[in-house]
C-alpha cells in the first residue's frame, strides 16, 4: 500500500537545485517524468539536509536522456547501458530505472539493463531498505512510499525492502553502516534475512568502504556493530567476534566483557569526533581494535582477570584484520602503533614520566594527540564507572606540546648536510652516525644543533680511533 505525503528537499546549495529542477523540467517537457530518489528524500525525512541529489527519470530512452542533459550541462556517463549521468561540478547523478537479474558471485555478479518503461513501484521493489526506496515529486514535493518507508524512518527500524535484498551481500554491510549512521534498529525479519547470506567473494575494498562510513559518519556506532553481531556477520571478522564474551576484570570493566567495552568506547569516540577525515578514520579504527589482544592473553591470577602483554598481540591481530580489507599501507602503518601503546597515556602518567620517555612515545606513535584520543575512548568506554577528565590525556598533551612532538615525531636536530658543513665526508657511516645522534637526542643528551655537532664529532673521534 502507498503512502502519501509533502515534503521539500533540504538543500542549502542554491545552484544545485536549479539545476535539479531544470533538469526535471526538461524530462517532463520531452514526455517523461522525473522523480527525486533514494538518500536525499530518506535524509529529508529524517531532518538532514542532503549534500547529493540522485533524479530517477521514467519514460526517456537513455539516448534522449544524454542529449537533454547534454544541452544544459557537461556529463559523465557511468556504467553499464548508461545506467549512472554524473552532471560535472555538481553533486548530482541522473539515471533511468534499471532491471538487474543476478548472473554471478557477489556485489558485481549482476547483469543490467535501463528501463524507461519502468514504474516506480516495480524501481522502489529493487532497492535495500525501506526507508531508500522513497520517490518524491520535485515539482508537487508528493513522496511516493510503497514499503513502510517513513513509517520505518520515524519508528527508527530498519526493514529491507523485498527478498531480493539478499541478492547482494554487501547490503548486510550496508545495513552495518546504516544502523551507525541513523541510530536504527534492524527489524527482526531483516535480521533473519541477513543471517541466510553469504559474502560471495565481496572485494575487499567495497567492505572497507562500509566499515569507513560506520567509522566516519556513525552517529552510535555500536548501532552498526550491533547489527554486524545480530545478524551473524561477525564470524566474517574473527578477531572481532573473539571479543564476545572476553571477560575483563569488573573492577576496571564494569561494563562487561570485551565486546561490550568496545561497543562504548565506539560511542565515545564518535562524541569527539574532530571532522578530520583521515585523523578520525585512524583514531577510529584503532578505537575499534584497541582490544583484539585481549582474547589471547586474558587469564584469572589471583582472582583478577588480567591481559598482560595485550597490547602488542593487538597489534599483530589490527594487521591481520585491517591487511583483510585495505592495501592502504598507511592506514595499517598509522593505526597499529595505537593499538600497541594504547596504554602508555595512562603509565606514563602514574610515573610521572619524564621527557625523553615521551619523546620515545611520539617516535613509536607518530602523533601523540591520535593516541590521547584513542586512550580517552578507551576510559571513557567503561561506564557506569565514573571518570574524571582524563588527566592522564591533558599530562600527556601538555607536555608534549612543550616538546613540540604532539602531532609529530621529534624532527633530527642533526642532519647530513650538517655532517658535510663540519667536513665528514658523504658515505655509508652516515646513517650509523645520525642514528646514533637522533637517538641521544630522543634521550635528551642535546637540545640544540650546535650541542648536537658536538655530539656528533665526538662520534667521529670515537670511530676513527677505533679504526
Amino acid at each position: 500500500m502507498t503512502e502519501r505525503r509533502h515534503m521539500e528537499i533540504r538543500v542549502d546549495d542554491g545552484a544545485t537545485r536549479e539545476a535539479y529542477l531544470a533538469i526535471c523540467d526538461d524530462v517532463r517537457q520531452a514526455g517523461g517524468h522525473a522523480h527525486l530518489v533514494g538518500g536525499c528524500v530518506r535524509d529529508t525525512a529524517l531532518g538532514i539536509p542532503t549534500k547529493n541529489i540522485d533524479i530517477e527519470v521514467y519514460g526517456v530512452s537513455p539516448d534522449r536522456l544524454v542529449d537533454l542533459l547534454s544541452a544544459r550541462f557537461n556529463v559523465d556517463l557511468v556504467g553499464q547501458s548508461f545506467g549512472v549521468i554524473k552532471v560535472q561540478h555538481l553533486p548530482i547523478d541522473v539515471s533511468i530505472p534499471r532491471r538487474e537479474s543476478k548472473a554471478g558471485l557477489g556485489h558485481r555478479g549482476f547483469e543490467i539493463l535501463s528501463d524507461p518503461d519502468m514504474t516506480l513501484e516495480e524501481a522502489a521493489a529493487r532497492r535495500d531498505f525501506t526507508m531508500n526506496a522513497l520517490a518524491l515529486d520535485p515539482f508537487s514535493g508528493e513522496v511516493v512510499d510503497y514499503y513502510g518507508g517513513l513509517a520505518d524512518i520515524e519508528g527508527r527500524v530498519l526493514r529491507h525492502t523485498t527478498e531480493k535484498f539478499a541478492e547482494d551481500p554487501l547490503r548486510v554491510l550496508r545495513g552495518m553502516q546504516f544502523a551507525a549512521r541513523f541510530d536504527l534498529v534492524a527489524a527482526p525479519e531483516t535480521i533473519e534475512l541477513c543471517r541466510t547470506i553469504e559474502p560471495e567473494g565481496l572485494a575487499p575494498e567495497r567492505i572497507f568502504e562500509e566499515w569507513r562510513k560506520l567509522i566516519l559518519q556513525g552517529v552510535v556506532p555500536s548501532r552498526g556493530l550491533s547489527f554486524l553481531r545480530e545478524s551473524g556477520w561477525i564470524r566474517y571478522f574473527p578477531e572481532l567476534e573473539a571479543l564476545v564474551g572476553c571477560e575483563q576484570d569488573p573492577e576496571w570493566h564494569p561494563e562487561g566483557d570485551a565486546w561490550t567495552h568496545t561497543l562504548h568506547a565506539m560511542d565515545a569516540f564518535a562524541d569527539e569526533r574532530t571532522g578530520d577525515e583521515w585523523e578520525d578514520l585512524v583514531v577510529g579504527l584503532a578505537v575499534l581494535c584497541h582490544d583484539l589482544g585481549k582474547p589471547e592473553t586474558s587469564e584469572e591470577i589471583d582472582g583478577r582477570i588480567r591481559s598482560f602483554g595485550h597490547e602488542p598481540v593487538g597489534g599483530e591481530r589490527t594487521c591481520t584484520f585491517l591487511s583483510r580489507m585495505t592495501r592502504q599501507g598507511d592506514v595499517i602503518d598509522q593505526v597499529v602503533p595505537l593499538v600497541e601503546h594504547h596504554m602508555k597515556p595512562r603509565d606514563l602518567y602514574e610515573g610521572r614520566a619524564g621527557s625523553a620517555a615521551i619523546r620515545r612515545l611520539a617516535q613509536r606513535v607518530g602523533r601523540i594527540d591520535r593516541l590521547v584520543r584513542v586512550a580517552r575512548a578507551d576510559q571513557v568506554g567503561c561506564p557506569p564507572r565514573p571518570y574524571d577528565d582524563f588527566p592522564a590525556g591533558k599530562w600527556l598533551i601538555e607536555r608534549a606540546r612543550e616538546l613540540a612532538v604532539a602531532d609529530s615525531v621529534p624532527r633530527p636536530i642533526v642532519q647530513g648536510r650538517d655532517l658535510i658543513e663540519i667536513g665528514l665526508a658523504p658515505g655509508p657511516h652516515f646513517g650509523a652516525i645520525l642514528r646514533a645522534c637522533y637517538d641521544a637526542q630522543i634521550e635528551g643528551e642535546f637540545a640544540t644543533l650546535e650541542e648536537g655537532l658536538e655530539y656528533a664529532r665526538e662520534i667521529i673521534a670515537k670511530t676513527e680511533g677505533e679504526e
